[in-house]
């Protein structure tokens, strides 16, 4: 699935801390502010506990995590969408993701100077948010430049487009964000191919001291406020996480989640709530060779998952079979599902759903 996940916010937040402990690909992290010209990308395996529970009673030579795409974007400054730091650089690469993980600085470090002179996340907020407004501002103003001139051919599509698209310019010069645009749903049509950073779904990850880990700080408190319950706010500890990631014994890691009052690292909640916000889930393929978690979009039919897989098993698509997983793991094996009437098999129509296991019969 070529979807992703773009980590945000401004230099010096601990956003390349927290892309480390989540992805395959280790980025240069450093507290000089614009030591990053680039973007890293990197595959994070999603955590999923069903396919270790579905390798207990059908044990595989191989296990194989689904897996999410995350990119971690440079660090920006007020005045990006003026070009200062990497600005224009960075907003392109915005704008090419599908969705945000905003990084707010939310500790205080006396070696780690902030950007701004002080530590305040709802001002560092406001702060990215004007620069991705000033970004999608141009947009849509250029836009509508655009459909003048079709308008004045007579498309009525045209005038309907710059109506909608007025409500977004006013709504971004007035410091809203074109996700809380007052537009119905079937108008948004007029905008995606403008691929606008403020429309895209946003994780805030509040990045706290190993204190906070847990329950937050005032920091985290004043962002909740700023943002209200509607809002996805994570709590992690970006350096406490590096240290658990750099250990490589699952007991030792225990251990060390146990002392920081942590159940599980708080990425792995990160990683899943990047996964949801994205509107993915899991299936299933087992077998003696492997056990695997394919991606797919949420609402994809059978077919279209199989071709996830490989692009024949679309072509050649003849059924799925298919096994729910709690049934799977309350009956123990596939033998058992089917005597038990719950073994199902399913056409072209079926729409896939969140861990079912399926096994897919093709002709090519």
């Amino acid at each position: 699935m070529a979807l992703n996940c773009g980590i945000i916010g401004l230099t010096n937040t601990g956003k390349t801390t927290i892309f480390n402990c989540m992805s395959n690909t280790k980025a240069e992290s450093s507290n000089y502010a614009f030591s990053a010209t680039k973007s890293n990308k990197g595959m994070v395996e999603v955590p999923d506990p069903r396919l270790y529970e579905i390798d207990k009673l059908l044990k595989a030579d191989k296990l194989v995590p689904a897996t999410v795409e995350i990119v971690d974007l440079p660090g920006l400054a007020k005045g990006a969408s003026q070009g200062e730091g990497v600005g224009n650089k960075f907003l392109a690469d915005v704008q090419q993701t599908d969705a945000l993980i905003h990084v707010l600085r939310c500790f205080d470090n006396d070696n780690l100077p902030h950007i701004e002179g002080s530590v305040d996340p709802v001002r560092d907020l406001e702060i990215v948010d004007f620069e991705l407004q000033v970004r999608d501002l141009d947009l849509v103003e250029r836009k509508i430049q655009r459909l003048q001139k079709l308008a004045k051919t007579g498309s009525k599509d045209a005038k309907k487009g710059i109506e909608v698209l007025t409500v977004y310019k006013n709504h971004l010069e007035n410091f809203g964000n074109a996700s809380t645009a007052p537009v119905d749903e079937d108008d948004k049509v007029y905008i995606q191919d403008l691929l606008l950073l403020t429309a895209k779904p946003v994780i805030y990850v509040c990045n706290v001291d190993d204190a906070s880990a847990t329950d937050g700080n005032d920091y985290v408190e004043m962002v909740k406020e700023k943002l209200g319950e509607k809002s996805k706010i994570l709590i992690l500890a970006g350096e406490l996480e590096a240290e658990i990631a750099e250990l490589e014994d699952a007991e030792d890691r225990k251990v060390f989640l146990e002392d920081a009052g942590l159940k599980e690292p708080g990425v792995n909640k990160l990683v899943r709530a990047a996964y949801d916000i994205l509107d993915l889930q899991s299936f299933f393929t087992i077998g003696k060779q492997e056990n695997r978690a394919w991606t797919i979009r949420k609402g994809m039919t059978a077919p279209q998952a199989a071709g996830v897989i490989h692009s024949d098993l679309e072509r050649g698509f003849i059924r799925a079979e298919v096994i729910k997983y709690n049934d799977f793991i309350a009956l123990g094996s596939e033998q058992a599902v089917k005597d038990a009437g719950k073994f199902h098999v399913e056409g072209k129509n079926y729409i896939v759903e969140d861990g079912d296991i399926m096994h897919i019969r093709f002709n090519v």
